[in-house]
Protein backbone atom coordinates (compact mmCIF):
# COMPACT_ATOMS: atom_id res chain seq x y z
CA UNK A 1 0.00 0.00 0.00
CA UNK A 2 1.04 3.83 -0.81
CA UNK A 3 0.46 6.66 1.68
CA UNK A 4 -0.16 9.65 0.19
CA UNK A 5 0.10 12.89 2.68
CA UNK A 6 -1.45 16.33 1.50
CA UNK A 7 -1.66 18.77 4.26
CA UNK A 8 -3.73 21.95 4.59
CA UNK A 9 -1.82 24.23 6.76
CA UNK A 10 -4.92 27.36 7.22
CA UNK A 11 -7.43 24.05 8.57
CA UNK A 12 -4.50 22.56 10.08
CA UNK A 13 -6.09 19.33 8.37
CA UNK A 14 -4.95 16.57 6.08
CA UNK A 15 -5.52 13.63 3.73
CA UNK A 16 -4.10 10.11 3.58
CA UNK A 17 -4.37 9.19 -0.25
CA UNK A 18 -4.11 5.16 0.25
CA UNK A 19 -3.47 3.00 -2.59
CA UNK A 20 -3.30 -0.64 -3.19
CA UNK A 21 -4.51 -3.54 -0.52
CA UNK A 22 -4.78 -1.82 3.61
CA UNK A 23 -4.46 -5.17 5.18
CA UNK A 24 -2.82 -6.80 8.35
CA UNK A 25 0.73 -6.18 6.79
CA UNK A 26 0.05 -1.94 6.16
CA UNK A 27 -1.21 -1.30 9.38
CA UNK A 28 1.91 -0.37 11.20
CA UNK A 29 2.51 1.99 8.29
CA UNK A 30 -0.67 3.54 8.13
CA UNK A 31 -0.86 4.26 11.90
CA UNK A 32 3.06 5.42 11.97
CA UNK A 33 1.53 8.00 9.60
CA UNK A 34 -1.64 8.55 11.45
CA UNK A 35 -0.44 8.49 14.66
CA UNK A 36 2.37 11.27 13.78
CA UNK A 37 0.05 13.71 12.86
CA UNK A 38 -1.91 13.26 15.67
CA UNK A 39 0.94 14.14 17.75
CA UNK A 40 1.28 17.08 15.84
CA UNK A 41 -1.55 18.62 16.39
CA UNK A 42 -3.80 17.40 13.36
CA UNK A 43 -7.04 16.16 14.74
CA UNK A 44 -9.16 16.08 11.46
CA UNK A 45 -8.00 13.63 8.75
CA UNK A 46 -9.40 12.55 5.77
CA UNK A 47 -8.54 8.96 4.57
CA UNK A 48 -9.25 8.58 0.77
CA UNK A 49 -10.16 4.91 -0.26
CA UNK A 50 -10.77 5.51 -3.92
CA UNK A 51 -7.53 3.44 -5.30
CA UNK A 52 -8.03 0.54 -1.98
CA UNK A 53 -8.62 -2.69 -4.13
CA UNK A 54 -9.04 -4.66 -0.42
CA UNK A 55 -9.56 -3.95 3.11
CA UNK A 56 -9.29 -6.70 6.36
CA UNK A 57 -10.51 -6.32 9.52
CA UNK A 58 -7.10 -5.45 10.92
CA UNK A 59 -7.64 -2.33 8.79
CA UNK A 60 -10.96 -2.14 9.98
CA UNK A 61 -9.94 -1.66 13.60
CA UNK A 62 -7.08 0.29 12.69
CA UNK A 63 -9.71 2.97 11.19
CA UNK A 64 -11.99 2.54 14.16
CA UNK A 65 -9.04 3.24 15.97
CA UNK A 66 -8.19 6.37 14.85
CA UNK A 67 -11.22 7.70 14.47
CA UNK A 68 -11.86 7.27 18.24
CA UNK A 69 -8.12 9.13 18.55
CA UNK A 70 -9.75 11.65 15.94
CA UNK A 71 -12.78 12.09 17.95
CA UNK A 72 -10.74 12.38 21.60
CA UNK A 73 -9.12 15.66 20.24
CA UNK A 74 -11.84 17.20 19.20
CA UNK A 75 -11.51 16.35 15.45
CA UNK A 76 -12.66 13.57 13.53
CA UNK A 77 -11.50 10.80 10.87
CA UNK A 78 -13.52 10.97 7.61
CA UNK A 79 -13.29 8.61 4.80
CA UNK A 80 -14.06 9.61 1.00
CA UNK A 81 -14.01 8.57 -2.12
CA UNK A 82 -14.70 4.81 -1.21
CA UNK A 83 -13.77 2.24 -3.90
CA UNK A 84 -16.57 -0.22 -4.25
CA UNK A 85 -14.68 -2.89 -2.47
CA UNK A 86 -14.37 -1.11 0.45
CA UNK A 87 -17.58 0.23 0.34
CA UNK A 88 -19.53 -3.37 0.17
CA UNK A 89 -16.89 -4.04 3.55
CA UNK A 90 -18.10 -0.91 5.52
CA UNK A 91 -21.91 -1.90 4.29
CA UNK A 92 -21.80 -5.54 5.30
CA UNK A 93 -20.10 -4.74 8.77
CA UNK A 94 -22.21 -1.42 9.17
CA UNK A 95 -19.58 0.21 9.83
CA UNK A 96 -20.61 2.62 7.23
CA UNK A 97 -23.37 4.54 9.93
CA UNK A 98 -19.99 4.82 12.04
CA UNK A 99 -17.87 6.91 10.03
CA UNK A 100 -18.54 10.36 8.33
CA UNK A 101 -18.23 9.44 4.41
CA UNK A 102 -18.16 12.01 1.69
Amino acid sequence: MQIEHLHDAPSNSSTLMLNGRFDAHETDAFRATFDGLNDDGIHHITVGLGDVEFLDSTALAELVRGMKRCRENGGDLVLSSLSDPVRVILELTRLDAAFTIN
